[in-house]
C-alpha cells in the first residue's frame, strides 16, 4: 500500500487517499473500511481480482487503468445520495477533458462517460443506512486510461483515453485530478443545489433531443430523450406520451 504525500495544492483538502497494489474490489474494500474512516476517503487499487459494475456485471481492469472508490458520509437521504451519480459524471467529464478533446466526450444516462462514442468510464453507487439518512455512500469509478477491456460484447464498445487520441496519464495522477473535480462538484451541489448539477449534466448529455431506447428489467421504451428530471429519472417522449424511467439500460 502506498501512502506517499500528494503535492500540496493538488489534492483536495479534507479528503484522504489510500492506494493499494491489489484488492478484490475497491467497492468491497471501502465497505470494509467504512467504520474506521474519519472523513471522505478515496481508495484506489492497481489491480482488482473481483471487480464489478452495474447490476453485478464483471468489470475488467487492464493494467494502467483507474479503479477507485470514494467513500464518505453526505448529509443526504437515499434518493438524494443516489443523485451523486450525476455529480460523479460531471467530475469525470471535467477530469477527462483535461486529457482529451472535450467535444468528443459525452455523458450517457445513467452512469457512463463516452469518448468518441465508446465507453471510457463507468460509475457505480452503493449506500448503507438504517434510517432516512445514509450512513455511508460509496462512489466507484472505473476509467480506461490506456487499456481496453477484451471480449466485451453488446452495448457500447469500450475505448481508452489514449486509443482515442487522448494524453497518457497515470492512474495516480488522474485520481488527483478527479478527486479535485469531485470536491468542486460537491461544493457546487452544497451552494447551488441539484438543479445546477442537473443543468451541467444535461449540457454534456449524449443524444439529448434524439431518439433512444431504454430497456428496463421488464419493458423497452423508444422515444425522444427529452430531459432528466429533478429526481434523476430519464424522461422519454414516446408515441403514447411521456415516460418517466427511474432505471434502465440506454441504447442508441
Amino acid at each position: 500500500m502506498s501512502t506517499e504525500p500528494v503535492p500540496k495544492g493538488l489534492w483536495p483538502e479534507g479528503y484522504a487517499r489510500v492506494i493499494l497494489d491489489e484488492v478484490d474490489s475497491t467497492m468491497a474494500e471501502a465497505a470494509r473500511r467504512a467504520r474506521d474512516l474519519d472523513g471522505p476517503t478515496w481508495i484506489m487499487a492497481h489491480r482488482q481480482t473481483a471487480a464489478r459494475g452495474r447490476r453485478g456485471r464483471v468489470w475488467q481492469q487492464p493494467a494502467g487503468n483507474l479503479a477507485a472508490t470514494l467513500i464518505y458520509k453526505p448529509w443526504a437521504t437515499v434518493p438524494e445520495a443516489a443523485k451523486r451519480s450525476f455529480l460523479a459524471a460531471n467530475a469525470l467529464f471535467e477530469a477527462l477533458a483535461l486529457f482529451a478533446d472535450r467535444s468528443l466526450l459525452s455523458l450517457k444516462w445513467p452512469n457512463d462517460v463516452l469518448l468518441n462514442g465508446g465507453k471510457v468510464a463507468g460509475i457505480l453507487l452503493e449506500s448503507t443506512g438504517r434510517g432516512p439518512m445514509v450512513d455511508w455512500l460509496s462512489v466507484g469509478v472505473g476509467v480506461n486510461l490506456g487499456g481496453v477491456p477484451a471480449g466485451v460484447t453488446g452495448g457500447f464498445c469500450p475505448v481508452s483515453l489514449t486509443s482515442e487520441g487522448g494524453q497518457a496519464v497515470s492512474a495516480e495522477d488522474f485520481l488527483t485530478v478527479l478527486a479535485s473535480a469531485y470536491a468542486t462538484q460537491e461544493a457546487k451541489l452544497d451552494a447551488l443545489g441539484f438543479q445546477r448539477i442537473r443543468e451541467d449534466w444535461l449540457r454534456n448529455a449524449a443524444r439529448l433531443g434524439e431518439t433512444i431506447t431504454a430497456r428496463t428489467m421488464r419493458e423497452e421504451f423508444t422515444g425522444i430523450f427529452d430531459t432528466v428530471d429533478m429526481d434523476g429519472n430519464l424522461v422519454l417522449i414516446t408515441a403514447t406520451g411521456p415516460q418517466i424511467i427511474p432505471a434502465a439500460d440506454v441504447y442508441f
